[in-house]
């Protein structure tokens, strides 16, 4: 099959450059789609990123209402197998209880994808229902990360992580409950932006204010394809009953001007939580680089009660878990997991969430509260937070504690654990904050470490304004330029 491009002009290309070449009558989103499809197959084998590809959507972009003239021009966008649902799509959630779930319709966000011009052709591993760290489990399928395929992506938009890192598609799908934008993005390499609460619409379902904790959003390479898929698919559905932020701009154009100089400060302990020394040192790194663009950088910390903060957040995962997994049981006619088809860990979560009282419900969103108005009175002085992603090294496969499938008795035991390594992501989707991981440092082992940039509610516009300074000053080179090995440019990618 002959492909429009050579795989080493498709990788320099990002989402907006490719739809721009589309606009212009110099590819069709046909020729983008089956390009797409050629570099999936190429990758893949090497990573298990995809769970499923759409081949009628490959050869009819236009077929599920994708508008070809919209934005985005047919361009090729990868769905992580959880959240929005695709009409008469499978959407499975990484579980074996939700073999052959078809969705009946798009929900609202969907449809803003397609009038977007995103053509949707596949669908990307998560873990179980979203709930771990990583796309690791062998009775299902192990996602691997491009940089080195012996360690994880973490997760949990884990496929949608490893599918861009290795330029099989410029921009796909994700979601963030506590990280899982960032966090993979993170360790992959990519741009990974968690909008602020009231961005994107997760209807006909409970808004995110209502889940509390749970955002929409996308992996990239380029800040500019985050800042076009913001400002193209944000936006309320009727009936709302929270409010949305609107911007004075688009985002695509608030990008092209630096900001101000900014008060950032730095961090890389978070109560109980503290990154290695390498870690550590690595964010001090990116802190003077910033300091050399006219920013004030210093170290500072929100005052707050943090054990409380992460044991709130601890009980919103359980209870929300817990009604999701139970929700999903009564639409079966089940009365509790099946032991062949959820995994150990989430039959804890069920067992220990499923009787959560309102009263344990106030008191958690109390402490959600309180903790919020810390960062707000910090947001006061500071402009942004800037952390580490993780405060431990990426995890090698199978390393079997931070996952689902892990054997630990103890559900606060494992979800202490989960933040000993992802302290820094939470806390952000707990406030409703915005919160970007951009590819500035590099872990002992040589992978990518993302750095965290966090700003007060509806400030997205100011992390993505700091985010494209940043790029522009790095010559466009995230990773110091480097590429994973699982990559469409590497002959022996799918090897």
């Amino acid at each position: 099959m002959t492909l429009p491009m050579s795989w080493t002009e498709w990788a320099q290309h990002d989402g907006v450059a490719l739809a721009a070449r589309v606009q212009k009558g110099e590819l069709t989103a046909r020729e983008l789609a089956r390009q797409a499809a050629a570099a999936i197959a190429k990758v893949d084998p090497a990573l298990s990123g995809v769970v499923e590809v759409f081949e009628d959507a490959i050869a009819d972009p236009g077929k599920d209402g994708t508008n070809l003239e919209g934005p985005f021009a047919g361009l090729p966008f990868l769905m992580k197998d959880l959240g929005p649902t695709m009409k008469g799509r499978l959407q499975e959630m990484g579980s074996l209880l939700m073999r052959g779930n078809r969705a009946a319709s798009d929900t609202f966000l969907t449809s803003k994808m397609r009038h977007a011009g995103l053509n949707l052709i596949g669908r990307t591993t998560t873990p179980e229902f979203g709930v771990c760290s990583s796309a690791d489990n062998p009775a299902i399928y192990v996602t691997r990360n491009p940089w080195n395929t012996d360690y994880t992506t973490c997760g949990s938009s884990a496929g949608s992580a490893a599918m861009v890192a290795a330029g099989a598609v410029p921009i796909a799908h994700a979601t963030d409950g506590g990280g899982s934008i960032r966090i993979p993005a993170g360790v992959n390499g990519n741009i990974g932006l968690k909008v602020s609460r009231g961005v994107f619409s997760l209807a006909p379902h409970l808004s995110d204010l209502s889940g509390l904790v749970s955002i929409q959003g996308c992996q990239s390479r380029s800040v500019r394809d985050t800042a076009a898929f913001v400002d193209h698919c944000r936006g309320p559905a009727p009936g709302e009953f929270m409010p949305f932020w609107s911007a004075a701009e688009p985002y695509v154009e608030t990008i092209k001007r630096d900001p101000a100089p900014l008060k950032i400060a730095l961090s890389h302990q978070w109560g109980d939580f503290r990154a290695t020394p390498h870690i550590a040192a690595e964010l001090e790194k990116v802190g003077r680089f910033l300091e050399g663009l006219g920013h004030r950088v210093d170290y500072a910390l929100p005052d707050l009660d943090y054990r409380a903060a992460f044991d709130a957040q601890t009980a919103c995962y359980i209870s929300n878990f817990a009604v999701v997994i139970g929700n999903m049981l009564a639409a079966r006619g089940l009365e509790r997991p099946p032991a062949d088809l959820v995994e150990p860990v989430n039959i804890r979560i069920w067992e220990a969430g499923r009787h959560t009282s309102f009263a344990e419900r106030a008191r958690m969103q109390a402490v959600f509260n309180t903790t919020s108005r810390s960062f707000g009175a910090f947001f006061e002085e500071w402009d942004i937070i800037l952390t580490p992603i993780t405060a431990l090294p990426t995890p090698k496969v199978g390393t079997t504690e931070y996952l689902t499938i892990s054997d630990n008795p103890s559900v606060l035991d494992w979800f202490g654990n989960l933040w000993r390594n992802f302290a820094f992501t939470p806390l952000a989707n707990l406030c409703g904050m915005p919160a970007i991981s951009l590819p500035l440092a590099t872990h002992q082992h040589g992978l990518p470490l993302g750095i965290q940039a966090i700003a007060k509610q509806a400030n997205d516009g100011l992390l993505l304004q700091l985010s494209a300074q940043i790029e522009r000053a790095i010559g466009g080179q995230w990773n110091a330029g480097r590429k994973p090995g699982a990559h469409v440019t590497n002959a022996r990618a799918g090897s």
